[in-house]
């Protein structure tokens, strides 16, 4: 069911639509958060946040795992300033330590196409980690070129360029605790006076 924007959005963007309430991703991240600690009860799993778009999801996710863990960072570039994936993927920030015999949850804000995530995977599956698994807290499987395993995954989502709770358009949007759509791209100047 797709909602009407808040105000506070729908004043500074145009036929904004809510697809995902606070409340609603708050709820699944719990979820999501609890079925993970008890997988990984006594494993201390090594946790990779894909920047950018991940580090929300995975800062909510991680506080509500109550297990120990490690967390680095991965940041991997595969979009421009568009909807659509440059179909290039390069790694910008790889991780600070071995993951030599960890197991591993890498964490991601969604997954399209899965170029980036199958990349990312290839990669990391020559460090030799006791297990690799996912989560994603959306998925768009009418968009997917690549087939990658997804072992835990909050919402399918449209295929629509969605902003909020991590993502973003040319880095604006991120810091929504909801997520949206927009069926056009926002002008700078929009951008700037959101708020």
């Amino acid at each position: 069911m797709v909602k009407t924007a808040t105000k506070r959005t729908k004043s500074k963007l145009r036929n904004a639509e809510i697809i995902f309430s606070e409340k609603e991703i708050s709820k699944r991240v719990g979820e999501l958060a609890a079925q993970i600690a008890r997988d990984y009860a006594n494993k201390h799993p090594y946790i990779i946040v894909v920047l950018k778009g991940a580090f929300i999801f995975a800062s909510d996710l991680i506080r509500r795992m109550n297990i120990p863990l490690e967390i680095d960072f991965m940041a991997i570039e595969s979009y421009c300033n568009s909807d659509k994936s440059s179909g290039v993927v390069r790694i910008t920030k790889d991780l600070d330590a071995n993951i030599e015999s960890r197991h591993v949850l890498v964490v991601e804000d969604i997954v399209d196409s899965g170029r980036t995530l199958s990349y990312l995977l290839g990669n990391l599956a020559t460090r030799r980690a006791a297990s690799i698994k996912v989560a994603t807290l959306f998925d768009r499987p009418d968009r997917r070129e690549v087939d990658v395993r997804i072992d835990y995954k909050g919402f399918d989502i449209p295929d629509k360029f969605v902003l909020g709770y991590g993502m973003d358009y040319a880095q604006h949007y991120r810091d929504l605790p909801y997520v949206f759509t927009l069926d056009y791209f926002p002008s700078e100047s929009e951008m700037i006076a959101r708020r």
